[in-house]
């Protein structure tokens, strides 16, 4: 019975069938030969004993040596997620919706995409209407997998909420010492496999959490609202980016400004936005206009894309995921001044 590929040969006249490998080559019948890994001299009698290849015809007298002149090839390691945290330190700049946009706009384009929610008031789940037994809070101080705390919503997208119980993981950071104070989440996440892509929504402050987050991402997006005060409050992230990257030895990374709230018809917004791209040049992605859609759909528990796919918002956050894809890889590595 057949069982073996060196049995069967197919010929234009039909198969021919060999029970042995010396059946198939009566030149090897009772001959000795060496073998070409180890020099030992044995009779080949098996199909694992001889192989050829474009030098010619080679001889293994055991499994072993075979595998020597065969190794497995090397699994190749599945590429490390991009993170990037979704940060300013002033509040009202679209900095949740800019998160929870991007993050779907992501899952929506096919890219594995986990949104971790930083803030304790838990923005994120009350926009898409989640609760979760488990929250940022478990991954960071009950150091529960981020695997088991992901709640995965819709394709490609999975969440880490976040509730009031973050501000304890946070009140703890802030008495531990050492690397494990700003290294936390960098650790937990140290495991993460099978996303392309991990955004971090970020508290509007200065603390000991976005500070984990600068470090394990070493990339941020920034959202700005289009008047004054937020212009301000830019230089602030600025400022805490360069004591970051002071701090770590590695800058972090400018992924891009978003100008958020932008009316054409107000001159504070066109004025913000020429400031923007003056400081940042091709760093300051498209902006986003003013779109009631975008306010409405937390309430409607759904992304925008759901909520109102052909609306100016849901545009204008796919230009923005769509700026961010293309400038993968190609993120200033200058020092925030």
């Amino acid at each position: 019975m057949p069982k073996l590929s060196f049995q069967t040969d197919l010929r234009a006249d039909g198969p021919i069938y060999y029970c042995s490998q010396t059946c198939r080559e009566p030149a090897l019948r009772g001959a000795t030969v060496p073998c070409s890994i180890c020099g030992t001299s044995f009779a080949p009698s098996l199909a694992v004993h001889v192989s050829e290849d474009e030098q010619g015809r080679h001889f293994y007298c055991s499994p072993e040596c075979r595998r020597v002149a065969q190794p497995v090839a090397p699994t190749k390691k599945a590429p490390k997620a991009r993170a990037i945290a979704v940060l300013n330190q002033k509040g009202g700049t679209a900095k949740t919706t800019t998160a929870v946009c991007v993050a779907a706009g992501l899952a929506r384009l096919g890219h594995p995409t986990l949104l971790l929610d930083l803030d304790p008031q838990g923005n994120v789940g009350a926009s898409l209407g989640i609760t979760s037994p488990r929250s940022a809070y478990h991954l960071l101080e009950r150091g529960v997998s981020a695997q088991a705390c992901a709640h995965r919503e819709r394709e490609n997208l999975d969440i880490i909420t976040a509730d009031e119980g973050l501000a304890a993981a946070e009140i703890a950071l802030a008495r531990s010492n050492g690397r494990d104070r700003t290294h936390r989440l960098k650790d937990r996440l140290s495991s993460l496999e099978g996303y392309s892509y991990v955004v971090l929504d970020c508290a509007p402050a200065l603390s000991v959490l976005n500070h984990n987050a600068l470090v394990y991402a070493g990339e941020v997006l920034i959202p700005v609202s289009c008047d004054y005060l937020a212009l301000v409050g830019v230089k602030q992230v600025l400022r805490t980016l360069r004591r970051i990257g002071e701090l770590t030895g590695k800058p972090v990374r400018i992924a891009g400004v978003v100008p958020t709230f932008y009316d054409v018809r107000n001159r504070a917004s066109t004025e913000a936005l020429g400031y923007l791209r003056k400081t940042f040049g091709a760093r300051t992605f498209p902006p986003v206009r003013v779109n009631t859609k975008l306010a409405e759909a937390p309430s409607h528990k759904k992304t925008v894309y759901e909520h109102a796919p052909d609306s100016h918002g849901a545009r204008d956050y796919i230009r923005v995921v769509e700026w961010l894809r293309t400038g993968e890889g190609a993120a200033s590595q200058t020092k925030a001044a």
